[in-house]
């Protein structure tokens, strides 16, 4: 073992979810926060008899389940109700198996990938997931109240090469715990913050970091954690014109945030329209599969076992008919238009270029043709994974 595990249990303190009588405490200073206001206002309307109605009801919570039964899972739904089509959801029963898993995802919004997750576990009634979320979120005591309410465990980004390792072993330990003990599953994205050019791609250090608190034996190891990835599509992007803008500046250097960036982010994807949604299950990695990638040194090992997970991940991942127009506009034909109507791609492109404007309007040094590129490749880059899929002999199934 790479770890004190007694020591370990000691340090979870800081980073598990709060317990029932931690979250009664919480939520009774969220009910007396001025934040709530906004946050009812964009729920319920400007009611102040509903504003009052929800911190009374957060004044009597005393569980965790009281609380995301009670007001989570009514305000995730209360979302998808205005900014949202419809909400698909497939290979369910893959999760109710009777098994903790490690719920991998790729990842598109904050918030919402792991929200509405949430949502659909809990209509089905199956238990709920504690929530991997990096700390560089927890903005304020009001968001980390919340979170913590809502079984977030805290990723720890900054901090030396040496305390960020020990920051991982302890998360790795943390995890597996959770899950080989039976107490629950944990959701965590396959990579350090949300997928920005539309390429869903397994982190090499993230899957180390599963590995940091097992024996040393690959297929052992990562069979105790059960694996099972989780494509998550939205038919418009969360935030694709703050990620557009994000890759731009990236490719001239640095990329840094500004103070209240992510919550401005938060709010966005909360916000603005997502159309359709797509949450498919994938079946856990199976014991053939990781003995296929522990074959190969310990480096390579991980390089196989991401690019399992990524084409499992492709293979369920819901096409929209907006990811076919910007494929189309890029290619420069229209090889895909029996995937989408004229309307729908004079309403996409009349969107985009009205975004885009209001990006290069405040900064005009912007080249809008990249900008214009970028933010469609967000868009058609999965229609391109699942086309080299198909074009290196393996059959994809990414439905249109």
């Amino acid at each position: 073992m790479l770890f004190d595990t007694e020591k370990m249990n000691q340090d979870y303190e800081s980073i598990r979810p709060y317990n029932d009588e931690e979250t009664s405490a919480a939520l009774k200073r969220v009910a007396d926060s001025v934040e709530l206001a906004s946050i009812s206002a964009f729920l319920y309307g400007p009611d102040k008899e509903k504003e009052e109605a929800l911190r009374a009801v957060l004044r009597r919570i005393d569980t965790v389940d009281q609380f995301q039964a009670a007001v989570m899972a009514g305000a995730i739904q209360a979302i998808l109700d205005r900014t949202s089509s419809h909400l698909e959801v497939r290979g369910l029963e893959n999760v109710e198996n009777g098994r903790k898993h490690v719920l991998l995802s790729n990842h598109r919004d904050i918030i919402l990938d792991p929200a509405i997750l949430q949502l659909i576990l809990f209509n089905d009634k199956v238990s709920t997931t504690e929530i991997a979320v990096g700390d560089n979120l927890i903005a304020s005591t009001f968001i980390e109240d919340v979170f913590r309410s809502n079984r977030m465990i805290k990723v720890v980004r900054g901090g030396t090469p040496r305390e960020k390792y020990v920051s991982s072993v302890r998360l790795s330990a943390y995890m597996r715990e959770s899950i080989s003990s039976g107490r629950c599953s944990v959701w965590i994205a396959q990579r350090n913050g949300r997928s920005k050019d539309g390429y869903d791609q397994t982190e090499q250090g993230l899957l180390k970091m599963l590995g940091m608190s097992g024996s040393g034996d690959f297929v052992k190891d990562y069979m105790e954690i059960s694996v099972l990835p989780l494509a998550i599509s939205y038919q418009y992007e969360p935030c694709a014109f703050l990620k557009a803008r994000e890759v731009y500046i990236s490719r001239r250097g640095q990329y840094v945030k500004k103070p209240g960036e992510d919550t401005a982010s938060i709010l966005e994807g909360l916000t603005a329209y997502k159309g359709g949604i797509a949450f498919r299950f994938c079946p856990e990695l199976s014991m053939d599969e990781l003995e296929a990638c522990a074959v190969y040194g310990k480096n390579d090992s991980l390089k196989a076992l991401a690019s399992v997970i990524d084409k499992r991940i492709c293979s369920n991942y819901r096409l929209w008919d907006t990811n076919y127009i910007a494929y189309d506009i890029l290619e420069g034909d229209d090889r895909s238009s029996d995937r989408y109507d004229a309307g729908a791609r004079d309403m996409f492109v009349e969107q985009m270029e009205k975004g885009l404007s209001a990006i290069v309007g405040k900064d005009p040094d912007i080249d809008i043709r990249e900008l214009r590129e970028i933010y469609l490749s967000i868009y058609a880059n999965p229609v391109r994974s699942a086309r080299a899929h198909q074009a290196e002999g393996r059959e994809s199934s990414c439905p249109a």
